[in-house]
Parts: structure tokens; C-alpha cells; sequence
């Protein structure tokens, strides 16, 4: 059977069994709209979910900015909305956006709320439209129960008892498709509705129980024995973080107690957060992950009451570095693997560092939500922070699964020999990583090795390409003929944050960068490589477009067996070392 004979199959099946899942779906959903409904509450609704008023201020005004689109439609019914793609279109379906009218909190955003909710319950609730998957449908639960008394202030009997009536019909659909959620945060999200759900609606409590012993099973299945998800991805394990903690505090003021494996695992997962987030309180932005919503880190930690030593070691592959002012996060461990990739990132050795409030060396991030081109560029190697041969991307992207090439795209031929160690010396924190992700295509093993001082004002690296023995020396020397003498070229990237303005300096032989905080760094360089300021891009998913950035490029060749790169980046000597930086950010930006 050939290639494509087997993708064809595998193409056909998965489709076959992605048919299948819909129409359970909409076969229980129909069936639970038929079931005995609660009719009340056994509590009032303590909200859990914090909303941004300008993105309220925003949807409330008819501005609809999801899944990287924007549709201006202010006196539209948000279920009649032109939907340009299927993501955006499920973002409207679980309903995060009453966090957003809830933060802005008068009375026409209020109505907005309740017209839009009280509108899906006439159109959807009898299992129509594509809202009725596991994962939206605990997502939405939960917004509707934290958003009760917004959602029902003021309404009619008739419309209050639909209400009731769809949250009845939404828990019994839980109770029976939560096992059909992908493994991980889908998961989580249906669990997490089916235990609010559980304890808030009279009569469903029931459900509780089993859906706390699935909850404790999917955190010992999840979640490491490191408190790290498979994927790696920052943001999403702070979202599963955030799940537990609402389930936790649910649980617990209803006067029940959670899972054991439940608590383990908030108790693992905190301290791997807390070596995740920047100086900013940003979460580094690896593995298709992006900084995390305002604050929701902060108060989640808080929440969770956590005390904890910094991890000396490695934090779901990633080792951070925090002194002074500054805070370095490194990708120091192989990138994940099978179905964990499919949002993979090659960013071995990539690093990201944020003075106080201010990002300044960072990684482009995830492209998925500007389409299928902008999600791969993203996922490549010379988006990142790292050096790179050739173009190559330390790790390749699969084939998709079928021939129309929807499938996911996972991370293959990958370093599988990343190296790390840490110590104390010299007046600061040394980090050493190496990977062996051009060993077989150039013979080549990359070693970087950081060094940050105690004030923080200084960082030194240092990037190695070495050949390490005979076999590799031989492989080098194969690729070194193909190169026509040329030498491998390389490239050691540096991506910028928007808001740090960078110029060539000191001739072309340096780069000056001033922050908002009035910070100035200066990057330096030794060795035979040619120094440039280029374009770049920063993804960030609230937006509707990339911004446009700047790019420190040292690139050079690779002409014996070991080369050897020299870079700092330090703050001007004029800096102080305390700032006070009070700037507000920008409430939204969407162009």
C-alpha cells in the first residue's frame, strides 16, 4: 500500500469518526432539551470569571473582535453575525464574552447580555447549531451560572424558566458526552461545567460525584508528575490551572471535597506557573501559547494559596533565570511529541527577557488565529529566539493526515538529546543548554550557554556549533562539500518586543534599545559573524493583523568544526537600576 493510499484511509476514518462524534452530540443534546428540568438554583451563583471592560466596551458597541477576525455590526443579534470561520464562530458558542459585558456592568451591556443569551436559548436549545460540543457547552455553563443574577435581573417568568430549562438540558448532555472531549483542556472545560452545574441546579446533583472522580482521573492522566501538561504549552496550563481552582473553591464552599489527585495537582501546577511568568506577570510564549489574560495568572496563583520554593530545576522543559529587574525563560527540553505537537513550536534553546514591566526579547508567538501560513511561519525556528541553520527549523512539521491537507501538522524529526545544566557563579546565574536537533543533517550540536548577574542588568551568551566527534566531523565535512566550501550558514535571531525602538549603533557594530520605562539596553557582539537590524513580526491573538517589529540578526558561517558567537545585551550605564513605571498599556488595540 502506498503513502498516499494509507493517508487517503486514515483521511476517511478520521472523518468518518469526526461524523460520528457530531451526530452523538446532537443526538444527546436532543434528547437532554426533553428531559425534566431544574428550576432553580440551591445557591446563588458566587462569579468566578473576570471579563476586560474595553473588550465589554467593545462587543457591547457592536465590535466583534474573535479568532483574529473583526465583524462591525452594532445592531445586529450577535447569532446572525456573518461568521468568517469556524473558530470564531465557537468562541461566540461558549459564551466567554458575558465575562466581558459583566466588567463593564450598566444596563446596556446588561441587556445585551441577556437579550443574546435568552436568543441562543430559542435558536439552540434544542440541539441545534454547532455549540453543542463538550468542551463549549462546560465553557458556557459556566458563564451562565457565574452570570446568573446579571442574566435573569429583571425577566420575565417565561424566560426565566427557558433559562433553567436549557442549563437542565446542558448538564444532562455533560453527564452523558464528557469522555467524547479530546484529552486535556476540552476535557477540563466539560468537567469543570458539569461540577458547577451539579452543585448550583437543583436535582442535578447527582452528577457531581462522578464527574469529581473523572476530574481527579484526567489529573492524574494530564498533568506530570513535573505539574507540566504533554503539549508544554504555557497558556494552556495555566487555563487547566484555573479550571481546578474554580472546581476546587466550588466544591468546597458547597461543603463537599475535591479529588485528591485534584489537589496534587493544583499543589504541582503552581510553582511550574510561577517559573513560567515574566517580571510583567506574562507567561513566556512558547508552543503556540501566548502571555495569558490580563491578571488571570496573578489572581489564579492568589486564588490557589500555593506556597511554594522557586523551582531550582527545570519547569515543564523551560528553566527561568530572575535577578533584578530581569527575568530570562529558556526552552531547555525536547519539544513535545505526537499528538502533543500539533501546536508544537521548534523552539529549542529560544529564550524571552523582560526588563520590570517591559518585554524586550521575545518569540513571535502563534500565527493560528491569521490563518494556515502565519500558524506555520510561527511554529519555524527562525521565529524564535534561537539560532538556526540554514533556514532549517530545529524541528520539522508532519505531513497533515489527509490529502487535503487539513489535518494537524505534528513536530517530527525533533532533537531528542536537549541538555541543561545550572549554576551559581561568577557574580550571577549560569545556564548551560545544548541540542542535537542538526546532528543528523549537519553534524552539528548547538550549545548555548547564559550567563545573568545578580542586578540584573546584564546578559551574556553565547552560542556554540561544535562537531563533537569523528562521525560528526564526518558529516560536517559532507555538508561543508555540498555547501561548495561555502560553510553552513547560520543565523542567531533576537526578535523584539513592538514597543522597544531599536537602532544600529556605534558605527553597525551595536544595537541600543530604549523601552517606554526609559531603560535603554545596548546588544553587543563578538565573533565572525555580520551584524543587522531587521523586520519581524510579534503575533499576538487580540489582534487583527502582526505587528510590525525589529529583528537583531548575527549571521555567519560555520567553517571548521567549531564556531563560536559572543553576544550581550546590558543595560546603558545611565539606567538606574530601580524604574518607576507607571504607564497605562493600551486598553485594546485591533488593528
Amino acid at each position: 500500500m502506498g503513502q498516499s493510499e494509507a493517508g487517503r484511509i486514515v483521511s476517511e476514518v478520521e472523518s468518518w469518526s469526526a461524523r460520528i462524534k457530531r451526530w452523538m452530540n446532537r443526538y444527546h443534546a436532543r434528547r437532554a432539551s426533553l428531559s425534566r428540568p431544574a428550576t432553580a438554583f440551591t445557591t446563588t451563583p458566587e462569579p468566578r470569571t473576570i471579563g476586560s471592560f474595553a473588550r465589554g466596551r467593545q462587543i457591547a458597541g457592536g465590535n466583534f473582535l474573535f479568532a483574529g477576525f473583526l465583524v462591525e455590526a452594532p445592531e445586529t443579534v450577535i447569532w446572525d453575525l456573518p461568521m468568517p470561520d469556524e473558530a470564531f464562530e465557537q468562541e461566540l458558542h461558549g459564551f466567554t464574552w458575558l465575562d466581558d459585558l459583566g466588567a463593564v456592568g450598566d444596563a446596556f451591556a446588561n441587556k445585551r447580555a441577556q437579550d443574546w443569551t435568552h436568543e441562543w436559548v430559542n435558536r439552540f436549545a434544542t440541539g441545534k447549531g454547532p455549540g453543542w460540543t463538550p468542551d463549549l457547552t462546560g465553557r458556557r455553563l459556566i458563564r451562565w451560572i457565574n452570570h446568573a443574577i446579571m442574566l435573569l435581573n429583571g425577566q420575565e417568568s417565561a424566560k426565566s424558566n427557558a433559562y433553567f430549562r436549557s442549563l437542565a438540558a446542558q448538564t444532562i448532555f455533560l453527564s452523558r458526552r464528557w469522555k467524547a472531549a479530546s484529552p486535556g483542556l476540552p476535557r477540563f472545560e466539560a468537567l469543570t461545567g458539569l461540577i458547577y452545574a451539579g452543585l448550583a441546579l437543583d436535582g442535578m446533583d447527582k452528577h457531581v460525584g462522578p464527574a469529581v472522580r473523572a476530574l481527579a482521573q484526567e489529573c492524574r492522566r494530564e498533568i506530570g508528575k513535573d505539574g507540566g501538561l504533554s503539549t508544554r504549552n504555557p497558556e494552556e496550563l495555566l487555563e487547566v490551572f484555573t479550571l481546578l481552582n474554580w472546581a476546587a473553591s466550588a466544591l468546597q464552599e458547597a461543603g463537599r471535597t475535591p479529588g485528591e489527585a485534584h489537589l496534587e495537582a493544583i499543589e504541582r501546577v503552581a510553582p511550574v506557573l510561577r517559573a513560567l511568568r515574566h517580571s510583567d506577570g506574562s507567561l513566556a510564549r512558547f508552543h503556540g501559547g501566548g502571555r495569558g489574560l490580563e491578571g488571570r495568572l496573578d489572581r489564579a496563583l492568589a486564588n490557589a494559596a500555593i506556597k511554594s520554593e522557586p523551582l531550582a530545576g527545570l519547569a515543564m522543559g523551560f528553566a527561568r533565570v530572575s535577578h533584578g529587574r530581569t527575568s530570562v525563560i529558556i526552552d531547555a527540553a525536547p519539544p513535545p511529541r505526537g499528538d502533543a505537537s500539533a501546536n508544537g513550536h521548534a523552539s529549542t534553546l529560544a529564550l524571552e527577557l523582560t526588563s520590570g514591566r517591559r518585554p524586550l526579547i521575545v518569540n513571535c508567538g502563534s500565527g493560528a488565529t491569521f490563518g494556515k501560513s502565519w500558524r506555520r511561519a510561527g511554529r519555524a525556528t527562525p521565529s524564535h529566539s534561537t539560532l538556526g541553520i540554514e533556514g532549517l527549523s530545529t524541528s520539522r512539521l508532519g505531513v497533515a493526515s489527509d490529502k487535503n491537507d487539513k489535518g494537524p501538522e505534528y513536530l517530527i524529526e525533533a532533537p531528542r538529546d536537549v541538555r541543561f545544566e545550572r549554576a551559581e557563579v561568577d557574580g550571577g546565574t549560569r545556564v548551560v543548554v545544548g541540542h542535537d536537533g542538526y546532528l543528523s543533517s549537519h553534524g552539528l550540536t548547538h550549545i548555548r550557554t547564559l550567563h545573568l548577574g545578580y542586578d540584573g542588568r546584564a546578559l551574556t551568551g553565547e552560542d556554540l556549533l561544535i562537531a563533537r566527534d569523528s562521525a560528526h566531523k564526518r558529516r560536517f565535512d559532507l555538508a561543508f562539500d555540498k555547501s561548495k566550501l561555502q560553510g553552513t550558514q547560520f543565523s542567531i535571531r533576537f526578535h523584539l518586543h513592538p514597543d522597544a525602538d531599536a537602532t544600529l549603533d556605534m558605527n553597525g557594530t551595536a544595537v541600543s534599545m530604549a523601552l517606554k520605562s526609559g531603560e535603554i539596553w545596548i546588544f553587543r557582539y563578538q565573533g565572525e559573524v555580520k551584524l543587522s537590524l531587521e523586520s519581524s513580526v510579534y503575533l499576538e491573538k487580540s489582534r487583527l493583523s502582526p505587528r510590525a517589529t525589529k529583528q537583531i540578526v548575527l549571521s555567519g558561517h560555520a567553517m571548521e568544526y567549531s564556531t563560536r558567537v559572543v553576544w550581550s545585551v546590558a543595560k546603558a550605564q545611565e539606567t538606574p537600576t530601580a524604574v518607576r513605571d507607571y504607564a497605562v498599556e493600551d486598553l485594546m488595540a485591533v488593528e
